[in-house]
């Protein structure tokens, strides 16, 4: 049975601020012999580092890590390789085990089979994967409670929504986005039963166009918030509501962001004034979950074989920091229920199945 384990987050970044991501392929910038540091370097899914959400969280982390630690982007530091295509999995974290890398990531879980695969291929390199849970002894697994912190931004959309209609959009339909799914809906549900939540999925994380499109039919049905868990895909979301904002700007037409805090993405400026459509950001840290592991490993306590979780009561999700468009009456409901989520009194659905259970208990 595999350990799982919560640890306090909020230290580890207390010495200063993330560095922003940097852009460009990795892996090929170094040569010479391998120095006598620790070194690590990820494979992004899909999405690509730049993606302004999950990859790009776990490569801020990562440069944080480097930087700390005085180590160069390239070989024998930090690295990263960029994934095209899931077909790229497998290749690119092969290259960085010939690298020697001490630590390699894999981000995300589609890169789940990929791991496993070169792992139990090499059993003397250490690995992780971020969103799933790999059985092999020297692989760490790191997962995250997304259910919770969806739960939260679902209660901001269910007291802040004027027309009772919500959106979600999720990337893929898989259980991890499930999770944001169920979770989201039944903070919704718990504060505004008369609310609807239409649900759709647009079959990728890096798909812009298909979010865009999503959007488009959703905003035209009188949906006036959508929380998108999709990655890439979701920067389309962002970009339709910025345009309709463009349109019409008195109109209240929100985005929910996902894994950062995405109160960038939703900036719009319209004459000489400046509108934000993003009305909060589930934030996963995934960057501070990155740091922590590397940390470990490079401490000799790598935790292979172990499961590690980050929810509430780690502050490895939440809302995010930049709250201008809330009140603070919704403000002080989400603490409330908050509290609620971490002392127990609220357990919250991780699956549609749970969530029909859970949403049978509101009045």
């Amino acid at each position: 049975m595999k350990k799982r384990f919560g640890w306090a987050l909020s230290v580890l970044f207390a010495a200063g601020t993330l560095l922003s991501a940097c852009g460009g392929q990795g892996g090929d910038n170094a040569g010479g012999n391998k120095e006598d540091t620790f070194s690590v370097a990820m494979v992004t899914d899909v999405g690509g580092v730049d993606d302004r959400s999950f990859n790009q969280s776990a490569w801020e982390g990562l440069q944080k890590f480097g930087k700390d630690n005085g180590l160069e982007k390239g070989r024998g530091g930090y690295d990263y390789l960029q994934s095209a295509s899931d077909a790229d999995y497998v290749t690119n974290l092969n290259k960085l085990v010939r690298s020697d890398f001490d630590l390699i990531y894999g981000i995300g879980y589609l890169m789940g089979d990929a791991v496993k695969e070169v792992a139990e291929q090499n059993p003397k390199k250490h690995f992780a994967i971020v969103d799933t849970v790999v059985d092999a002894p020297n692989v760490a697994s790191i997962t995250f409670k997304e259910h919770e912190g969806s739960f939260l931004v679902g209660v901001v959309a269910g007291l802040m929504t004027k027309t009772n209609k919500i959106g979600f959009v999720g990337g893929m339909e898989i259980p991890l986005i499930e999770k944001f799914e169920s979770g989201f809906r039944a903070g919704v549900k718990a504060v505004n039963p008369k609310a609807t939540v239409k649900v759709q999925y647009a079959g990728a994380f890096d798909q812009a166009d298909k979010g865009k499109a999503i959007a488009s039919s959703m905003y035209a049905s009188g949906i006036d918030i959508i929380y998108h868990a999709a990655g890439g895909t979701g920067n389309g979301v962002f970009s339709e509501a910025k345009d309709l904002k463009k349109k019409d700007p008195n109109r209240e037409i929100w985005v929910i962001g996902v894994d950062k805090d995405q109160a960038p993405e939703g900036e719009v400026k319209i004459g000489d004034k400046t509108y934000n459509v993003t009305l909060t950001s589930m934030v996963k840290r995934v960057d501070v979950a990155v740091y922590d592991v590397a940390k470990r490993a490079q401490a000799g306590d790598f935790p292979g074989g172990q499961t590690i979780e980050y929810g509430l009561p780690e502050n490895g999700v939440g809302i995010a920091p930049t709250q201008d468009n809330i009140p603070d009456n919704v403000l002080k409901a989400v603490d409330e229920w908050k509290e609620k989520i971490v002392n127990g009194e609220v357990k919250v659905p991780t699956n549609r199945k749970e969530y029909e259970q859970f949403a049978a208990t509101v009045k």
